[in-house]
């Protein structure tokens, strides 16, 4: 914190947080992200879905990178990634700001004094955020570079301050070494209930993944990812990187309490000059404003960040179509399905050139910009996973009712963490269902204390043709994303895909 507020990095806030603004780049740069093609990776990754770099034109890169760093003050954090013994990661970070390193101090997992005593890394991140690429020399994009060798387990970051590359470059390698292994990694958050019973949630930003996981009745393993191995799931971090922006004390009091308190980072969070409070409903900054603390700043955080195999896994989306019910039970067929399908829809406004319409977005397995082997690895160990211990997948919508977004509302809280509370309890799956006649999968027709007409989103409309007509549209964009795997899956999976056609009005 000292050398933060000596090097103007920073400026404490009232709780005695400290807030730090990135500049242009207020997310990852996704676009800037490159993975070295070399024997050991050349048939490994899913190159559909990564851009290369040479061997070459690495070296040169981290041969500027080590020139530049060379009369700089740096700051490095030797850390674990991984709570399982086992399985985890020793990972240097060296960064060119302190904030950056306070920040990765919070999300990793950190050595005891004595273990720190001999440490060797297995896997390096250096961040220079003041390093500029030159695309013609190092075969960049633009300035900005996210370099993933593998091969020599060391990622470079140059030209971007947002911390979020660094812990999801740290992702994106376990990604690609612990399938390896047979460990299935996931981007979700997990908890744990008063009976040891584990849930797993998988979501892509924006659908209630940080906020539903933090529930004061069970105790929070982590806010973003995990590894399922053969003991069951492990958190790979120690701390938590959640949204503030529009932050409730009232429906999110554990995150709000954890945002203000000492040393919580506050990335692109906009704070009052005179009272130094910060102003969560502010997106001035960025809409993407995040809160970086450690996992004890969450009253009832696990200590050991482990847990046997999950109970239950949720698989979160915002559908801003207004058409996905607010929960329903996947079989694995179909859990395997919507884990490659990663769905869920941006709102108009929030994105530039969106226009009036909801955006769908398909980001296969909750994460695809970390995931960088084939789908399909994860999918089918996932699929084996689930068999293996008899989970119960559920598919959960906080996105829209009553109509897409721009005519609808937005999925009350409450409804979703009733219904959560049911599935989780085992109440919900011993309900009388229905079969959805466009996705196929079963929805509860009523549960104590939820107006049924929430349940079935077609009711929800003013004009049930118009929902009809919607339903056919959401169907023909699974299937049109889907054809990519097609190869891949077999036709238990294929059986899952949604119906398109005059079946939608079956209802």
């Amino acid at each position: 914190m000292e050398f933060i507020i000596r090097r103007g990095e920073g400026r404490l806030v009232q709780s005695g947080a400290i807030a730090v603004e990135t500049g242009q780049h207020t997310g990852r740069s996704a676009e800037d992200k490159y993975i070295v093609r070399d024997a050991q990776t050349d048939n490994a990754i899913w190159w559909d879905n990564a851009k290369e770099m040479s061997e070459e034109q690495f070296d040169r890169l981290l041969a500027d990178f080590i020139s530049f760093a060379r009369h700089k003050e740096l700051f490095v954090q030797d850390l674990y990634a991984g709570a399982d013994k086992a399985h985890r990661l020793n990972t240097r970070v060296v960064t060119e700001h302190a904030w950056q390193s306070l920040f990765i101090r919070h999300l990793l997992r950190r050595p005891e004094a004595e273990e720190l005593d001999g440490f060797l890394p297995a896997f390096t991140v250096v961040d220079l955020p003041s390093f500029r690429a030159a695309p013609l020399y190092h075969g960049t994009r633009t300035e900005t570079v996210i370099a993933c060798n593998f091969s020599k387990r060391i990622v470079l970051i140059g030209g971007t301050s947002y911390a979020g590359e660094i812990k999801k470059s740290v992702f994106s390698y376990l990604n690609y070494l612990l399938p390896t292994k047979n460990v299935m990694p996931m981007h979700c958050s997990a908890n744990v209930g008063a009976r040891g019973d584990s849930a797993v949630f998988f979501g892509l930003s924006g659908t209630g993944k940080t906020t539903l996981s933090a529930d004061p009745s069970r105790e929070l393993l982590g806010d973003d990812e995990h590894g399922w191995s053969e003991k069951g799931i492990f958190n790979f971090e120690g701390g938590c990187y959640a949204k503030t922006i529009r932050l409730s004390k009232s429906a999110e009091p554990q995150i709000w309490a954890a945002s203000n308190r000492f040393a919580t980072v506050l990335e692109n969070v906009v704070v009052d000059p005179v009272t130094r409070v910060p102003n969560f409903d502010d997106n001035r900054l960025a809409e993407n404003a995040r809160s970086a603390y450690p996992l004890e700043a969450i009253a009832n955080a696990s200590t050991t960040g482990t847990a046997g195999h999950p109970k239950n896994i949720v698989m979160l989306t915002a559908d801003a179509f207004g058409v996905l019910p607010p929960i329903a039970k996947l079989t694995p067929s179909q859990a395997m399905y919507h884990f490659l399908s990663g769905f869920t829809a941006k709102v108009a406004g929030t994105e530039k050139g969106m226009g009036s319409e909801p955006k769908p977005t398909f980001s296969t397995c909750f994460g695809a910009p970390f995931m960088p082997r084939h789908p399909s690895v994860y999918g089918n160990l996932l699929r084996k996973l689930i068999a293996e211990h008899g989970v119960d997948c559920w598919l959960v919508n906080t996105g829209w009712t009553g109509g897409k977004y721009g005519q609808g509302t937005r999925m009350p809280i409450e409804v979703t963490r009733a219904l959560l509370d049911a599935a989780l309890s085992g109440e919900l799956k011993s309900q009388p269902m229905r079969t959805d006649p466009v996705f196929g999968f079963a929805v509860p027709t009523g549960l104590a204390g939820i107006d049924v007409k929430v349940l079935n989103p077609r009711e929800t409309w003013a004009d049930p043709k118009a929902y009809d007509a919607m339903a056919t549209r959401l169907a023909q964009m699974f299937h049109d994303n889907f054809a990519k795997f097609e190869t891949y899956v077999d036709g238990d999976v294929m059986k899952a895909s949604p119906v398109v056609g005059p079946a939608v009005a079956a209802e």
